[in-house]
């Protein structure tokens, strides 16, 4: 089939190296302008270039040099694969058999670009990805095709995205691709009642609270993990955890310190009071980089009996 390609970042240059790979024509990529601030390549841009292929880099996609480029290349089919522009109705429709996208999540839970972070903070057990017709209301366009994935109780932001639904998504495209250019798919419109819309997963609400109970503050780090990183501070010196342990108090007796008070400084860790429990702090990283917590406890000189910023 040929398909014309619309993403970014290296889930965009692994959908177009998967369809390239199994003998699909990609007829034309679409990915952004170049960031005069990144010293890194964009993926999805050097993958093109690497294959061959020129990638078109629109400032905006909602022009008439947009539309132009994909009615020029004749497309079967558009595939969106981690966009970060927004794609009119006109230039989606304009393929022989239109556009589909990939989500991070199971439609409609979890609209938004951070559905895997808010998922994991908010204590899911499982979340998924959705293949969907995209629209002009952000993820709100009709299902093709869902695929379910669990979340361990201690897995992170980066295991639930790279080990599962990273592969799983690629896998996905094609499997829909193949489907919508075969006549055999359904086009099932969303149930609104259980919809919800987050925003981006930003640096405000990754701030840690440490007089949130334990789980909240364990699934929080894990929804940060790698990025954006959970924070808080001692002092005036920013903290960033990211591998932890959550220890349960079962009894009274078995509590150790208030509410973000360090409690113990171990040879490759140091552990914060909770309520409910204590977090193990495994890697952080202060003004010298990602070490481990023992590491970092040594650099900020670190006591037990010193207290986070609540």
């Amino acid at each position: 089939m040929r398909v014309a390609l619309i993403g970014s970042a290296d889930f965009g240059k692994a959908a177009l190296e998967a369809f390239l790979d199994r003998g699909d024509e990609v007829v034309a990529v679409f990915c952004p302008p170049d960031n005069p601030k990144s010293t890194k390549p964009e993926a999805l841009k050097e993958a093109a270039i690497a294959r061959g292929l020129t990638p078109l880099q629109f400032a905006s996609l909602k022009g008439p040099e947009a539309a132009q480029a994909m009615i020029d290349s004749q497309a079967d089919i558009c595939v969106m694969a981690y966009v970060l522009q927004f794609v009119p109705q006109e230039l989606a429709n304009l393929p022989k058999h239109g556009t589909i996208q990939y989500h991070p999540s199971l439609l409609p839970k979890y609209r938004g670009p951070s559905a895997i972070n808010w998922a994991i903070a908010l204590g899911e057990e499982k979340t998924g990805l959705t293949i969907f017709r995209p629209s002009d209301g952000l993820d709100e366009g009709e299902v093709i095709l869902q695929k379910e994935v669990a979340i361990g109780p201690d897995d992170t932001l980066g295991q639930v995205y790279f080990d599962a639904l990273f592969p799983l998504g690629i896998k996905a495209l094609l499997e829909a691709a193949d489907l919508v250019v075969a006549h055999q798919h359904q086009e099932i419109p969303q149930d609104e009642s259980l919809a919800n819309y987050e925003g981006w997963f930003e640096v405000n609400a990754a701030q840690i609270h440490w007089a949130s109970h334990i789980t909240q503050t364990y699934n929080l780090i894990r929804a940060c993990n790698p990025a954006p990183g959970a924070w808080t501070k001692m002092g005036e010196q920013k903290v960033q955890i990211f591998d932890a342990r959550k220890h349960v108090s079962a009894t009274y007796g078995a509590v150790k310190g208030k509410p973000g008070e360090i409690t113990q400084i171990s040879a490759d860790s140091f552990f914060v009071g909770c309520h409910g429990g204590q977090i193990e702090v495994l890697k952080a990283k202060g003004a010298a980089g990602k070490m481990s917590g023992a590491q970092l406890a040594q650099e900020l000189n670190l006591q037990v009996g010193q207290f986070f910023l609540l």
